[in-house]
């Protein structure tokens, strides 16, 4: 069986979605991904480092690999055999592969690669293999840049390998946006920040003069969404990423806005309006300006999120006496109650794939992270502890970040990743407690 089928099907099998119905590729061999009620044992993988090409590229080379080993290992699908137990030694990218090396050591996959650093300028290039089979698992690839974009180069080689061998796309080459917060529990600081999907490169991107709550990225990732207190009262912000200007949006004299995300074609924003104590959502066209009423009830309508396709929204409501969660077309219309089990629902979000909305639920006194079918069948909830909410997607739809707060006067929130199985749960370093985490797509 193939390195790519034996992992797709062991995917499938543990999130519940059955084994492949055609054969993908046509090699063969001893390979086996053991599973045991739903665990996938992980791939072993070798990543010896890149190949400096010259005198300059010598720590990038070494830096590059050890990222991209971070980032696989990181999926849980994935384990890396450490170069003290290599018996062959890259130290051509063309040399020859010596499969049977690999093989002895138990090595499954082989990641190899090259760098070379002129000036500011940086190429890197690299292969994968499979090693039982014996053949190279897809061409090989070159990225060019500059040398201050080393770890995006990185994660691009690890995308790569990522999805031809597990068939879905990547997400390593995306950023986070956040709320960092500072200070004491009962007053606290809040300023929105950015980061690589891993806690690098961060960079703060409001001050800490207002709060700030729920930044969204648009579609293309130029762009941020945010709520802010910066009028005294909430009202929803658009960032330009690449200068930071920001402009108020929707402004209604006698209102708060809040909640805003993107339409999938980033022309339009969909956000919750609060004029009277009642709160409806909206949509604002960005090009013209025009603001339409989506709905118009005697409850508390929000957080909005749009299907991938743009022609649906789900949202929270509590028009049944409780939050639950609601389908309507994206123009307005009779929604329907799509959350049925016990507690309460809210912030949901819907998958870049389109097959599954994930959710907060709290329910005897537990909050919880979970997923279910648009139709709300199948439900699933991924986590549980004293406070988990706002779920937000990676690109490629299989894996979620959240917030999680921790109990106590001294209870501070941080980011946590799970993946749709409810497996790898595991908190992403951040420099300050941090919440309202909002992925953006892959980088161009």
């Amino acid at each position: 069986m193939s390195l790519f089928r034996t992992l797709v099907t062991a995917l499938c099998v543990a999130l519940g979605l059955g084994a492949l119905s055609a054969p993908v590729l046509a090699q063969s061999g001893p390979l086996r991904i053991e599973i045991t009620e739903g665990v996938i044992e992980p791939l072993p993988f070798a990543a010896p480092d890149f190949v400096a090409e010259n005198g300059a590229a010598a720590d990038y080379a070494t830096n590059i690999a050890r990222v991209i080993a971070s980032d696989l290992t990181g999926t849980g699908l994935f384990r890396e055999i450490p170069a003290s137990a290599h018996i062959s030694r890259v130290t051509s990218f063309d040399a020859p592969v010596a499969y049977a090396d690999w093989k002895a050591i138990n090595a499954q996959a082989l990641i190899t690669g090259a760098v070379e650093v002129g000036g500011d300028r940086i190429v890197v290039k690299f292969r994968l293999f499979d090693v039982v089979s014996g053949q190279p698992l897809g061409d090989g690839l070159q990225f060019a840049g500059t040398t201050q974009s080393w770890r995006r180069m990185a994660h691009k080689v690890a995308d790569a390998v990522y999805s031809r061998i597990t068939g879905e796309g990547g997400y390593f080459d995306s950023r986070v946006v956040f709320v960092s917060e500072s200070g004491p529990k009962n007053a606290r600081q809040k300023r929105l920040a950015v980061m690589d999907y891993d806690g690098a490169n961060l960079a703060y991107l409001t001050d800490s003069s207002s709060i700030v709550l729920a930044p969204r990225f648009s579609p293309r990732g130029d762009q941020i969404l945010f709520t802010s207190y910066t009028s005294g009262f909430p009202r929803i912000y658009l960032m330009d990423v690449a200068s930071l200007a920001t402009r108020a949006l929707a402004e209604q004299p006698g209102t708060m806005t809040f909640a805003p995300r993107f339409s999938p074609d980033g022309q339009t924003v969909v956000f919750s309006l609060e004029r009277g104590g009642n709160s409806d959502l909206y949509a604002l066209s960005l090009g013209s300006g025009q603001l339409t009423q989506l709905t118009n009830a005697p409850s508390i309508e929000t957080a909005p999120s749009f299907s991938p396709d743009g022609s649906q929204i789900v949202f929270e409501s509590d028009r049944t006496g409780t939050q639950q969660l609601y389908i309507m077309p994206a123009s307005g219309g009779e929604p329907r109650r799509i959350s049925g089990g016990q507690g309460r629902y809210g912030t949901p979000v819907w998958s870049p794939r389109g097959d599954l909305i994930a959710f907060t639920k709290q329910n005897a006194g537990r909050f919880h992270i979970g997923v279910m079918r648009t139709d709300g069948s199948e439900e699933r909830l991924l986590t549980a502890s004293f406070l988990d909410e706002g779920p937000t997607w990676a690109p490629n739809g299989r894996v979620l970040m959240f917030t999680r707060e921790t109990a106590g006067e001294g209870g501070r929130p941080a980011l946590y990743s799970v993946d749709i199985s409810g497996r790898n749960l595991k908190q992403i370093q951040t420099e300050t407690a941090a919440s309202d985490p909002a992925w953006s797509p892959l980088l161009p």
